[in-house]
């Protein structure tokens, strides 16, 4: 076990490529308990299996491996490549018990009323296995990809998550009128023929909506509107930078839903090896990605993030090497600490050493799924048993 092998897919997916999930008929209050198990403290682990690299993908054997070793569901991202959708039906298609979500369905690529009808359909065909995560992505893939202005995220994300709730409810015929969304449109290029609608399929409410998000006010926005949150990374010696932001998002909520009946779920990353140095490694080379080449230097997201996190030199020192184009010294620049206080890595004593941190958070109600980014499918079972234990 002296070398790290891992698979191809990204170890950590880009989650929105600049960052800013569901269940069908019967009861609503029993579905929505189902995030956090009505007061039951037990974590539950997911699998981020990212999104595909050239050709698309789905990895059936690693998720049907992941199901049988108790994780609760699995995890599916887009960029500008393959989507989220068609591979988590693909898996729903292939899977019994565990539920797969997307992490995240890009808001600025699909229509409020197309993200709906795709949740009640997938919810409904699978047995309600279905998980919806929504995030707002970043300038750079929302006007360079999509085609439409950035604009406002943190509105966008609110009022999309109100009306797929109108949608999904089916209490009348749609109507919205916000700030970024008209339903019916009567914007430019409005017939004036728009009327009202109502979705041919049956009510499926209470389906829990997550979104990705760790600025202050998009943690805020989604207490209020959402069922969850993906924070990306956590340092369960600092939860205060999450849970600091949702309580005025909770102050806000108009249907009487706490903390308690909220999951955050961050993404931790694992990877198993003797050399912790080497394990290391692959984190160290995700980090300075994301905090030294995720989006323009006074609009990238995770290189706050880092600076909040208390690593503010770092930050700095790690951005300005990969924006010159010196990515290996970036790597380098990116410290063991950083490494070690968002990920656990090394051998299988280590980690269980430093999983207790973790399994505190679930203990305690903070975190309420797991969700692993790992790319060594023969220790799925080890680190379940672990985290779990």
């Amino acid at each position: 076990m002296g070398s790290v092998a891992m698979t191809s897919r990204p170890l950590l997916p880009i989650i929105n490529a600049g960052y800013m999930v569901i269940n069908g008929p019967g009861n609503v209050n029993s579905r929505r308990r189902s995030i956090n198990d009505g007061g039951n403290r037990r974590m539950r682990l997911g699998l981020n299996i990212g999104y595909s690299g050239k050709r698309a993908t789905a990895p059936v054997e690693l998720v049907q491996q992941a199901e049988a070793a108790g994780f609760d569901s699995v995890w599916v991202a887009e960029a500008y490549g393959s989507d989220a959708v068609s591979v988590a039906a693909w898996l729903l298609a292939r899977t019994t018990r565990i539920r797969v979500g997307t992490a995240i369905m890009q808001i600025p690529a699909r229509t409020p009323a197309n993200a709906a009808m795709t949740a009640m359909t997938l919810a409904q065909l699978s047995g309600d296995r279905f998980l919806v995560g929504l995030g707002a992505s970043g300038p750079q893939v929302v006007e360079g990809w999509h085609g439409v202005p950035y604009g406002k995220p943190v509105t966008r994300m609110r009022e999309y998550i109100q009306i797929m709730r109108k949608i999904m409810e089916r209490e009348a015929p749609v109507e919205f009128d916000g700030e970024i969304y008209q339903l019916p449109w009567r914007g430019p290029g409005a017939t004036g023929l728009g009327k009202p609608l109502k979705s041919i399929l049956e009510a499926t409410p209470g389906i829990p909506i997550y979104c990705a998000s760790f600025t202050p006010a998009g943690l805020a926005a989604a207490a209020e509107v959402a069922d969850g949150v993906f924070p990306i990374w956590l340092s369960p010696e600092q939860g205060g930078l999450i849970e600091d932001h949702l309580a005025p998002g909770f102050a806000r909520r108009s249907d009487g839903r706490t903390r308690a009946d909220f999951d955050v779920a961050p993404t931790l990353i694992v990877v198993v090896g003797d050399d912790v140095a080497a394990c290391r490694r692959p984190v160290k080379e995700m980090l300075a990605l994301y905090v030294g080449g995720m989006g323009a230097r006074d609009k990238n997201f995770y290189n706050r993030y880092a600076r909040d996190l208390g690593y503010e030199d770092a930050a700095v020192a790690i951005q300005d090497l990969f924006l010159a184009g010196r990515k290996e010294e970036a790597v380098q620049a990116v410290p063991d600490a950083f490494v070690d206080e968002i990920a656990l890595v090394g051998p299988l004593a280590r980690i269980g050493e430093r999983a207790s941190a973790w399994k505190r958070l679930g203990a305690e109600g903070k975190v309420g799924t797991l969700i692993l980014g790992m790319r060594q499918p023969e220790y799925l079972g080890a680190i379940a048993g672990i985290l779990l234990g």
